[in-house]
């Protein structure tokens, strides 16, 4: 069934004092859905994740996982999830082969098959000692033991964390091909990249609280357009701001003679009947993006520390 919820949050709320923890969290993920949890670090992403495995006990809210309940069930769930942590404890007396054995023979099945792609996909040498990895390294070991024995079911803390540009882009077609073979995937991550090319549905959690939770494809129909508009000096770019009524300048460069504005759809023919008579030499569209509509719920720079478009920070 196409709207079989294979994970499903209520009400989930975790409260460590002093605004710290979750409040009031819900999820829905349905059966071969990816679902994208944005955030910055220490948003709450985590910890979320940590009830939804059962690895803590909410204050309040009920978590079930393949119709299990989280909390008290989490060596079955381990059973049938891929679950990658954010900060993977591999033990450092093992070589990456006794990980990846430990880890089968905890969960009673073996595929070997699956074992090696992974490692040639991952470009993982599993000869090396954990002590001797580097954190991409660590990384990928923790990647390959997630998926090695082909879950159906995936729950991925921070994924890409710690992987070099040309790895996460392999990681990402990766879960492009997951999705599908029909995988219901919970990605957890702060690189917008990753959550706009993977995911069918987005939740963005802010100091704990979800401020939005959409479908990626309507965010791509949205109803306003930015345009770079480019004047052929001072004065036409200072006419148009006297006369403009009908798009919102959110910037402007008076060096270069530039207006950033946004346009509501209803107002498009409106906005461009007022540019007649000026003397416009440029004009560009901007796409909308999901690190535009993320950063309208994280104005002051500060609070979105940790966040990338593309690659590279770490948890």
């Amino acid at each position: 069934m196409e709207d079989e919820v294979i994970i499903n949050v209520e009400h989930l709320t975790k409260d460590y004092g002093y605004g710290r923890g979750v409040f009031d969290v819900s999820i829905k993920v349905h059966k071969g859905e990816c679902y994208g949890y944005l955030g910055p670090n220490g948003a709450g992403k985590s910890t979320t994740i940590r009830h939804i495995m059962g690895f803590s006990k909410p204050t309040t809210g009920k978590i079930t996982i393949l119709g299990m309940d989280s909390f008290g069930n989490t060596e079955k769930i381990l059973a049938h999830v891929g679950y990658l942590p954010g900060e993977p404890a591999i033990p450092a007396g093992l070589d990456g082969w006794g990980f990846l054995r430990m880890m089968q023979d905890m969960r009673g099945e073996r595929n070997d098959e699956r074992l090696n792609y992974l490692l040639q996909l991952f470009q993982l040498n599993p000869h090396v000692s954990v002590k001797s990895m580097s954190l991409g390294e660590k990384r990928k070991l923790a990647v390959v033991a997630a998926f090695m024995n082909d879950p159906d079911v995936l729950i991925l803390d921070e994924p890409t964390s710690g992987l070099d540009p040309i790895m996460q882009q392999i990681f990402i077609n990766f879960i492009i091909d997951e999705k599908k073979r029909g995988k219901t995937i919970l990605l957890s991550s702060h690189i917008f990249s990753e959550v706009d090319a993977t995911c069918d549905t987005i939740s963005i959690i802010k100091d704990g609280v979800h401020v939005s939770t959409f479908k990626a494809d309507d965010l791509k129909e949205n109803d306003v357009t930015t345009y770079n508009i480019r004047f052929l000096d001072k004065e036409n770019l200072n006419k148009f701001l006297e006369i403009n009524t009908y798009g919102e300048v959110i910037e402007t460069n008076k060096q270069r003679y530039i207006a950033t504005v946004k346009v509501k759809k209803a107002n498009y023919r409106k906005f461009f009947t007022k540019l007649e008579g000026i003397n416009v030499v440029g004009f560009d569209e901007k796409p909308f993006t999901l690190q535009d509509y993320f950063m309208s719920f994280y104005k002051e720079e500060k609070e979105f520390d940790g966040l990338s478009g593309v690659s590279g920070n770490t948890k």
